[in-house]
């Protein structure tokens, strides 16, 4: 029996780049299960920035090819809002998934899904061949790789660390630096993509670091997620991470600017998002989340908090090559007064109530 994979390469300028539309999770499922073993990693098509053009190949693998070439115990630290849905994708493709989370009551519907679960990230990372973590900030991201008990202290060689966390470049690095100490592989591979992506394995992964870690968990990255891009050295996924993010946020602080005006001068916020959703800005986040706010409801997708964090972490970086970033700077500010209003759990659309009140 013949797999076929078809990979598509973009190019970009400034960096070394590419990109991979994977099998859908129907198609993949069986790569996880003992008893059809397949092997649907492709190694992605590149792009140098020497000859800019658009690469098309298709690549066929036998399912008689060793499913030893691909590990079978998936590592998984992290169950909040999007970590426990990505870690159910894995699970109900089949894979043997190991959990840990610092609540461990998170734990328990993965369990009960069929997850084993182990009481430190250390002893997740001892017990499987390639580990995911999905942590809140650049915090517990290193607490929970380098801290005491913490995954590289049950990492080595022959076995990888892929944090899908959002982080900034220089907190990437350290823990890559000290997972690579171990003699395991290191891959950063944050998301773009929110609550509901996660769900349906449709997340985006942005990915940078060691490129075996990336091709072996490729097939892994393609149950939790629509598409995938290796951007190089790591940093690079964090920072085109942050870059995505802040443009959201300041998208996000221009949206909620309009709804609020075009009520103030009498017209109906929910005809204006009808408009957007018709025009060259049509954008699927103001139709999602535009219908919700025009009645102040804010179900968090991802929470404010989170926003408001990549938004200080985008102007670290942009500050750091001295980059004007005035929008961003601007929204950033209204982020966080709807922190002091209380909304930080709350989805980031809830950036409106900072405009309400500075119009009250």
């Amino acid at each position: 029996m013949v797999k076929i994979l078809m990979v598509r390469a973009s190019y970009n300028p400034n960096l070394y780049l590419s990109y991979a539309a994977p099998l859908s999770p129907q198609k993949a499922m069986s790569m996880c299960s003992s008893f059809f073993p397949v092997q649907f990693g492709a190694k992605p098509i590149s792009c140098s920035p020497i000859k800019p053009q658009f690469c098309v190949q298709v690549a066929a693998f036998s399912s008689q090819e060793s499913k030893d070439e691909l590990p079978t115990r998936v590592g998984f630290l992290g169950l909040g809002i999007m970590g426990s849905p990505m870690a159910q994708n894995l699970i109900r493709a089949g894979c043997d998934v190991t959990v840990w989370n610092r609540t461990k009551s998170k734990c328990d519907p993965l369990i009960s899904l069929g997850a084993k679960y182990k009481p430190s990230p250390e002893e997740v990372a001892a017990s499987c061949d390639i580990t995911f973590a999905m942590l809140a900030d650049p915090e517990s991201a290193v607490d929970v790789a380098c801290g005491k008990q913490g995954a590289a202290s049950g990492m080595s060689p022959g076995k990888g660390y892929v944090d899908v966390s959002t982080v900034d470049g220089p907190t990437s690095s350290l823990i890559s630096a000290r997972i690579q100490s171990t003699g395991a592989l290191f891959l950063e591979a944050p998301v773009s993509g929110s609550k509901k992506p996660a769900e349906d394995g449709k997340l985006i992964f942005l990915t940078a670091g060691d490129k075996s870690l990336y091709e072996t968990a490729a097939p892994y990255l393609d149950l939790m997620g629509k598409s995938r891009f290796y951007l190089g050295e790591v940093g690079n996924g964090a920072a085109m991470k942050l870059v995505v993010n802040m443009i959201m946020g300041s998208m996000m602080a221009s949206f909620s600017e309009g709804l609020l005006l075009s009520e103030k001068v009498g017209l109906d916020p929910s005809i204006l998002v009808e408009v957007i959703s018709q025009g060259a800005i049509s954008a699927p986040m103001y139709s999602m989340k535009g219908p919700s706010m025009v009645k102040s409801l804010y179900p968090t997708a991802f929470p404010l908090k989170h926003q408001q964090k990549d938004l200080r972490l985008a102007l670290g970086l942009a500050e750091s090559v001295s980059q004007p970033t005035p929008v961003t700077a601007a929204a950033n500010e209204l982020y966080k007064v709807a922190k002091s209003k209380g909304l930080s759990d709350d989805d980031f659309s809830a950036v409106i109530e900072a405009l309400k009140a500075k119009l009250q």
